[in-house]
């Protein structure tokens, strides 16, 4: 269920299925409780995987994981908003912590749109033209970004930039802990 505040009524789902029936799962747990709640989870943050069931965002600082530990890897997007700046608590008004973060392959697609994504980062000069593959990681707040992206640290991969405000990713299936670089021969 989505519940919004009196304040929100109308916000919009950042995060939207585009081929997801069988080619994406829900992946239900629980947000870590550790997590401090300093800035916004919104569905299309990338997420982590502490335990098997329990999430936490997925940041980096420049391209390194910081949060949980430099040994993080990107799980899935989240497919929930625990946002206690924009007033919106899917989580804790629960009273359970339950959580869900979509994961899939190379065929599950999904809609991103602002504020979910890095909205700072030169998206217009990443939109794969040529069939080349866009990696994409997060930001300090978890947000999608090109900025930093490597093999280690990715959880998708750009398809395309609709609009300012909307872009096209899909999961990736690569091994990226693998030294082995994307493209290569």
């Amino acid at each position: 269920m989505f519940r919004t505040t009196v304040a929100n009524p109308a916000q919009k789902r950042t995060l939207r299925p585009i081929y997801a029936q069988h080619q994406a799962t829900s992946y239900g747990g629980f947000l870590d409780p550790n997590w401090n709640r300093s800035f916004d989870i919104l569905p299309g943050t990338v997420m982590c995987r502490l335990t098997a069931e329990v999430f936490t965002p997925f940041t980096t600082n420049a391209g390194t994981a910081v949060l949980p530990s430099v040994n993080a890897k990107p799980f899935g997007l989240s497919a929930l908003f625990c946002a206690p700046v924009l007033g919106i608590d899917e989580v804790t008004a629960t009273g359970t912590n339950l959580f869900t973060v979509w994961n899939g392959g190379p065929d599950a697609v999904f809609e991103v749109i602002a504020p979910a994504f890095d909205t700072t980062a030169n998206w217009a000069g990443s939109n794969p033209t040529d069939g080349g593959r866009v990696l994409l990681t997060a930001n300090a707040t978890g947000l999608l970004t090109p900025v930093g992206a490597n093999n280690a640290n990715a959880v998708a991969e750009l398809m395309d930039v609709e609009s300012t405000d909307v872009i096209l990713v899909r999961f990736n299936p690569f091994n990226f802990g693998s030294g082995i670089s994307v493209g290569a021969s």
